[in-house]
């Protein structure tokens, strides 16, 4: 064997989905392994023609693979562009200068913008492997890093990716930032905000922690993943869009780093600060309506931790260039009934068509926020904003604009409900005290949501309604059998979800 060929393996194509990851797999006993001193988990870094990607090595010691062949997770195959039987060749991954700076910020030290700017660059380029993002993660949570540091941070994941331009001087946004099940208010305040003439081109992310992200519960109503052009297509036509902005490689650090948020249940104030400012900037706005639920179950607890994150959405706004305006709202309950993708996307038509039985709460939360955004136009007088908002939904105009939003994005249909529910029925009577809304949150996510789009919770038991007896109290479904019952089997063991006085 030539020097060559001794860095070579013929590609298998062993069918393992590994989502983000770049897995290769080689037996413990092939050539190059043995002459590499490659052992499990080592990075590699692995060559077909002109393309390379950095994977992670699994040892096989089995008779899964030849002694000539590597296999590849279906991410590693797609990312090398190989077919079965193509060579590979494979080299020793050079040391991550990067990776001293995250070991800085696990000991609490000070990152500078440059220092960030590093760090990103090689997580883009998928240097990193998942324990080092987790690494990177952990160091950054528990509101670890300082004012300087989230700006930093936030500038380098801008800088990461491409950047949208539009020919209007103002483009405008809005973003909460969750904790609350439900709370779907996008849709309605894009079709308003469009509906008056303004540019609201919405790229929202897929859920982290929670039961449904914005994205989620488009796509039970209409084709989300758009690219750079499309997304320009659709606003030229209709002033706005609803679209995953993971699909055009806005701030692409962010979408790799939710990944590893979401397996960690975490969402750190500094890393969601930058993640909605860094896609606000690279999206092209200008100006932004940042809602933030305060409540005792709620992702931000208390009304001076809510303060302090909206004056720093504020100040950091500020110096990447975006005019951020903050609200406050009330994040002790449920906003709306649906919990989950085609249940949210319920609610919205239900409030989008005016219908008698629409949540109210989701109509007037969201008139607050389009009025707000109407108002930072100056196109319209501050405290007509509201009103102007109002007129807009019940004329039926929001409405039209949102049918032809989805169309324009490939077509419109309507959610589906699951096959599979079960009541929850109240077992005393009296009033709805309090609502754990994480604990809620977790029955939706249980059954299924937000991976089963019709999986989730229609909720019936509002803050200071009267319950009787036998009375629902919400009613969970699910796409699964099975997911079905660890829902329920959750809820036999914490029954103080709902409090009733």
């Amino acid at each position: 064997m030539n020097s060559h060929h001794i860095h070579q393996l013929r590609a298998k194509n062993i069918g393992i989905d590994t989502y983000r990851e770049n897995i290769v797999y080689m037996r413990a006993d092939c050539h190059i392994c043995q002459s590499e001193g490659f052992t499990a988990l080592t990075r590699i870094v692995v060559h077909h023609n002109d393309r390379s990607i950095i994977a992670t090595l699994n040892v096989v010691h089995s008779e899964l693979l030849d002694h000539e062949e590597a296999g590849l997770s279906m991410e590693a195959m797609k990312r090398l562009a190989v077919k079965e039987g193509d060579c590979l060749t494979f080299s020793h991954l050079k040391h991550l200068s990067s990776l001293s700076y995250v070991r800085a910020k696990m000991y609490h030290k000070e990152l500078t913008e440059q220092a960030f700017n590093e760090i990103i660059a090689d997580i883009v380029a998928g240097r990193y492997s998942n324990i080092e993002l987790a690494a990177f993660i952990s160091g950054c949570s528990g509101n670890n890093l300082s004012l300087n540091e989230i700006i930093g941070l936030t500038k380098a994941m801008i800088n990461s990716g491409q950047k949208i331009k539009w020919n209007n001087p103002m483009i405008f946004d809005k973003h909460c930032v969750g904790g609350l099940p439900g709370n779907r208010t996008t849709p309605i305040v894009v079709s308003i905000v469009a509906a008056a003439g303004l540019t609201i081109p919405k790229t929202s992310s897929r859920a982290i922690t929670s039961p449904a992200g914005t994205a989620d519960t488009m796509e039970t109503m209409t084709r989300v993943n758009l690219g750079l052009d499309e997304i320009k297509q659709v606003v030229g036509k209709e002033n706005g869009c609803i679209v995953w902005g993971g699909a055009v490689k806005l701030s692409p650090a962010d979408d790799i780093l939710i990944s590893v948020e979401k397996s960690l249940d975490v969402d750190s104030e500094g890393q969601m600060i930058a993640s909605v400012l860094s896609k606000k900037a690279a999206a092209g706005a200008t100006h932004v309506v940042i809602d933030i639920p305060v409540g005792e179950t709620a992702k931000v607890r208390s009304t001076d931790e809510a303060k302090q994150l909206q004056s720093h959405f504020e100040v950091v706004g500020k110096e990447i260039g975006l005019q951020v305006k903050v609200i406050l709202t009330d994040g002790s309950q449920p906003v709306g009934r649906g919990i989950g993708p085609s249940l949210e996307a319920m609610d919205v038509l239900s409030v989008l068509r005016n219908e008698k039985v629409a949540p109210l709460d989701l109509k007037e939360r969201a008139i607050v926020l389009a009025g707000m955004l109407l108002e930072l136009s100056g196109k319209y007088a501050v405290g007509t904003g509201n009103q102007t908002a109002k007129e807009i939904l019940e004329t039926g105009k929001a409405l039209a604009k949102f049918l032809a939003i989805c169309e324009k994005q490939g077509g419109f249909r309507e959610p589906q409900y699951a096959i599979h529910k079960q009541e929850i029925l109240s077992e005393r009577e009296g009033i709805v005290k309090s609502i754990d809304n994480r604990k809620l949150a977790l029955v939706a996510k249980l059954a299924g949501a937000p991976k089963s789009p019709s999986a989730g919770i229609l909720f019936l038991s509002p803050l200071g309604k009267k319950i009787s007896k036998g009375d629902e109290l919400f009613i969970v479904y699910a796409e699964a059998k099975g997911e079905l019952e660890y829902a329920i089997d959750y809820m036999k063991s914490n029954n103080n979800i709902i409090s009733i006085e």
